[in-house]
Order: C-alpha cells, then structure tokens, then sequence
C-alpha cells in the first residue's frame, strides 16, 4: 500500500471517529433510551423567589421537551444546562427570542422549536433565572 493511500485511509478514519465524537448521541451504542435525561445536573440547594417561579413555569411548558431540570430530553429536545447555554455564547435574550419567535435548529438535531405561547415577559424572566442557577451550579457561567 502506498504512502499517500495510508495516509488518506488514516485521515478519513480520524475524521469518522470525530464525528461520531461530536454527535449528540440521538442514536448508537450505548445512547440513552428515548426521553432519558442527556446530562447529569446538579440542583441548587436553593433557588431565588424568581427561579422558584421560573421552575413552575419552566415545568408546565419547557419540560416536555427540554427535561427535568433543563437536563435535555432524547428524542425531544437539548439540555439547556449545557456550554453551548452559557450566557456569554446565548444570553438571556436569546431565551426572550426563542420563547417568541421559535428557534431554527442550528446546535442540535431535534428539529425547530416553535415559539411558545401563553408565557409572560416575567414568566420567561423567572425560567432565564432558573437556568441560570442550575447552570451556576454546574459551572455553567
């Protein structure tokens, strides 16, 4: 076998296992059975009075996609306590603007997430707030 079809099987291998690394996990060896929560999260011992609120509004319209305590849901939906969540990379109004408009899935493939109706400017405020404290406490900042 040559030199340069060693390396080419060699880099399209590389490139295979990169992949694989990469996904979500939707699917394959050892995925979590659809609507298992996909990470692990840790509580906070506390919640603020406006994450406490947020997590009852947070549980009757986002959790049936995004999980118990925004850990993700397969099949479903992203966990929101993720990196790609952190405020610097999606602030909090992009929360606002996901909750109104919808989102094109773009991180994920679970598809688009319609907006959501019948959730206040302070409803929406109360789930940023909760989000933020269970990422905080997943080193999520």
């Amino acid at each position: 076998m040559n030199k340069t079809l060693m390396i080419g099987v060699l880099a399209a291998a590389l490139a295979g296992v990169a992949y694989y690394a990469t996904q979500t996990g939707e699917s394959g060896p050892g995925a979590p059975a659809h609507g298992a929560a996909m990470v692990e999260v840790t509580l906070p011992q506390e919640l603020s009075q406006t994450a406490q609120m947020g997590k009852k509004a947070f549980n009757a319209v986002c959790a049936d996609c995004h999980g118990q305590n925004a850990a993700g849901k397969m099949g479903n939906g992203p966990p929101l306590i993720h990196k790609i969540y952190e405020p610097s990379h999606h602030g909090d109004m992009a929360f606002h603007m996901a909750v109104q408009n919808g989102v094109r899935a773009h991180h994920w493939r679970f598809g688009n997430m319609p907006a959501q109706k019948g959730l206040t400017r302070a409803d929406v405020e109360g789930i940023i707030a909760y989000v933020r404290e269970v990422q905080q406490v997943n080193e999520i900042n």
